[in-house]
């Protein structure tokens, strides 16, 4: 049996993409999986799980990343509920993922707080059945999600690691990072909009352009 885990980074990121990577392996070299020692990805520090994902890369058959950019991210929200549409379009991410890695089963972490939601989304992107399992945490149950967060994490902190050498301060590119909020507000004061890898429809950043386009109204 072939057995594909899925997970995904960056979801609450205002900078760059929202990243999701699906792990395929053979069901008889599960145990050789998880005596590599993987684990949620947030548990564990970015050596080691740079260090994972060279070890998970060389035991898998095959692996596959999408990655969904910031102007995806802000079409789809744009056009509805924020979080329902961002479901959809993982799901629908996931799906291709599936498609690519074709396996027997897929364990996937669940974005919706439904579930069983979540899962019918992705069946529903897909032209073949298979046996889905979706799960809140999946990735602290199952190894081999726990693995595709780890391939997830490493792809997106790459992306990110490209942009610092570029731009220098812009911290974890998460709203939560002072340094990734100070870089947009020098960024949208001195250009007046957004770069390309900014996710401009999530609400700091809209709200950090407000407060920009206040200040230049004052000085007119």
């Amino acid at each position: 049996m072939r057995i594909v885990g899925i997970d995904d980074a960056g979801r609450g990121s205002v900078i760059g993409p929202l990243t999701i990577a699906g792990v395929l392996i053979d069901e008889g070299d599960m145990p050789k999986l998880a005596a590599l020692g993987v684990k949620d990805s947030k548990l564990l520090s970015a050596r080691r799980r740079e260090q994972l994902a060279e070890k998970i890369r060389q035991l898998v058959p095959k692996l596959h990343v999408v990655m969904l950019t910031p102007a995806e991210i802000d079409t789809v929200v744009n056009t509805g509920k924020k979080l329902h549409r961002l479901n959809r379009l993982e799901a629908k991410a996931m799906a291709e993922v599936i498609k690519v890695l074709r396996p027997d089963v897929a364990y996937v972490d669940a974005s919706d707080v439904l579930a069983d939601r979540f899962k019918c989304h992705i069946a529903e992107c897909l032209p073949f059945k298979l046996r889905i399992v979706s799960e809140h945490k999946a990735d602290a149950k199952y190894p081999i999600v726990s693995a595709a967060s780890i391939i997830a994490k490493v792809e997106r902190d790459n992306v990110i690691s490209a942009l610092k050498e570029k731009h220098v301060n812009i911290g974890s590119g998460y709203p939560s990072d002072p340094k990734t909020i100070k870089f947009l507000e020098k960024w949208i004061k001195k250009a007046g909009c957004y770069p390309d890898f900014v996710r401009k429809s999530w609400k700091p950043t809209k709200e950090l352009k407000s407060k920009a386009e206040a200040k230049q109204k004052k000085l007119v």
